[in-house]
């Protein structure tokens, strides 16, 4: 399932409390889905890594209470009250004694004397045992307890949340020009560095910091591998000697219009961002010169911009004209 029919699902489930785990390759976003499913419903949100969980930790440490009898004190991480998520992140990378620990959690919504609040919904992640990672079989009595949704990655789902995320413009055109390197993970390669929704976050983070040229490059290898690092490297070049945004909106009918797919997919954009309803007539005039797949390209974003851009006289007049290829 791609991330937004997962977030959907997710919507549906929660509210229910009905046990759900989400299988994935690693990077590919899972905990973010989960976040903002339990946002989206209003309902706080409990990260608990079950990896770095001893089988003790989940019930808490005994203590003799004014009854003189032997209680348990649940820890300090597990709700008692209102609405939320319990997130049981790389649950089935934790040792078998730990899921054992989660058992009760799970299917009974208790742990010794802790209940889990009846507003409270349980969510697991966790890599598969294909992706080479760390796992442990999950029992079959605890798989049966739970909604099994697999992870995969969608360009559109994470162009709308790199845009959200404001990454930087030249990582998302670059993904966009090579969406194959969005998730490039084969777990029969050696490598410790792989490009995944993860890092290109990464990579946009260290744009943002300026590094110094001579150890860019480097950067960017150790953060999505050799080959996209040099793809990439290769793409800012072109990205980096675009011509001027604010000078194709001074003179959109003869701004020079560039010849490698690349440079178009950079430009379209560079100019989708400046989207407004005073650079909507001199976008049109632009797109209207563009071969006719990357015109819709920078209309199709300069609406995912702002969508009131679909009510201006320049969009409609250029809609009209393209109706063939919007159809």
């Amino acid at each position: 399932m791609i991330p937004s029919h997962i977030a959907t699902a997710l919507l549906s489930l929660i509210p229910i409390g009905r046990p759900v785990f989400l299988w994935g390759p690693p990077g590919v976003g899972k905990s973010q889905v989960v976040a903002q499913a339990a946002a989206a419903l209003g309902r706080e949100l409990t990260d608990i890594r079950a990896v770095l969980l001893d089988p003790v930790d989940l019930r808490g440490l005994p203590a003799i209470g004014d009854d003189g009898r032997c209680h348990w004190r649940p820890p300090a991480f597990l709700p008692t009250r209102g609405q939320g998520v319990l997130f049981l992140d790389e649950l089935n990378a934790a040792p078998p004694l730990v899921q054992a620990a989660c058992y009760q959690l799970i299917l009974d919504r208790r742990l010794g004397e802790y209940a889990l609040p009846d507003g409270w919904s349980v969510v697991a992640a966790g890599n598969r045992e294909q992706d080479r990672a760390v796992t442990h079989r999950m029992p079959t009595a605890l798989a049966n307890r739970m909604v099994h949704l697999d992870f995969e990655t969608c360009l559109e789902d994470w162009l709308a949340w790199a845009k959200k995320a404001a990454l930087r413009p030249e990582v998302t055109a670059f993904v966009r020009f090579r969406p194959a390197l969005l998730h490039d993970f084969d777990p029969a390669r050696a490598e410790r560095a792989f490009p995944s929704p993860r890092t290109w976050q990464f990579v946009s983070d260290i744009l943002c910091a300026a590094p110094p040229a001579e150890v860019e490059y480097d950067l960017l290898r150790g953060t999505v591998g050799e080959g996209a690092a040099a793809e990439f490297t290769g793409f800012l070049r072109v990205w980096r000697e675009l011509p001027d945004t604010d000078a194709v909106l001074g003179a959109p009918h003869s701004a020079p219009v560039p010849s490698d797919p690349a440079a178009v997919y950079a430009i379209c954009e560079a100019l989708a961002r400046k989207a407004a309803r005073d650079t909507m007539p001199a976008l049109a005039g632009y797109a209207a010169r563009l071969p006719v797949e990357f015109g819709v390209l920078l209309m199709r974003d300069a609406l995912r911009q702002d969508k009131t851009m679909a009510h201006t006289e320049a969009f409609a007049a250029w809609a009209r004209d393209n109706a063939h290829v919007l159809v």
